[in-house]
């Protein structure tokens, strides 16, 4: 009898002792599930942090000279617009005169746009690819704008 409680015993030792081992197991594996979400979480973080490509100084000093002569011929073709706009003398083009206005508000935001960027600090391709549509944007309208005047004439 002493030796089968004594058994009875041992395996109650070993039940209870395997039992607080699987909840120490299970408690174990949600700790490590938490890690691994958050190195999961840095990780995705240091990626993407990774593919935001900055711009490095030769990169940009080019993209800004580019740019910068691209709004030159912008500013010639707006002064040439409303110098012909003057020698018309013609009052009736109010509309004309608006639409080379807002042409040349825009050349200034493009101006503004690249005088300000901090370079470096943002997402470079991000940046180049919009600028790049906005000032492709404003030379196609300043064309179009000068051979629709030319037809009318």
């Amino acid at each position: 009898m002493k030796k089968s409680i004594l058994v009875c015993s041992a395996a109650i030792i070993m039940f209870g002792s395997s039992c607080s081992s699987s909840s120490e197991k299970v408690e174990a594996a949600k700790e490590n599930v938490q890690e691994a979400k958050n190195d999961l979480s840095t990780e995705i973080k240091d990626s993407t942090a990774k593919a935001v490509h900055q711009a490095n100084e030769d990169e940009w000093k080019i993209f800004k000279k580019e740019s910068e002569i691209k709004i030159k011929d912008n500013e010639i073709l707006i002064i040439e617009l409303k110098s012909k706009q003057r020698k018309n003398g013609n009052n009736a083009y109010d509309s004309y005169s608006r639409s080379v206005d807002t042409l040349e508000q825009k050349n200034k935001n493009l101006q503004y746009r690249m005088d300000n960027y901090p370079a470096g600090k943002t997402d470079w391709e991000t940046f180049k690819v919009e600028f790049n549509k906005d000032m492709d944007g404003l030379g196609s309208a300043l064309k179009n704008f000068t051979h629709t005047n030319n037809k009318k004439k």
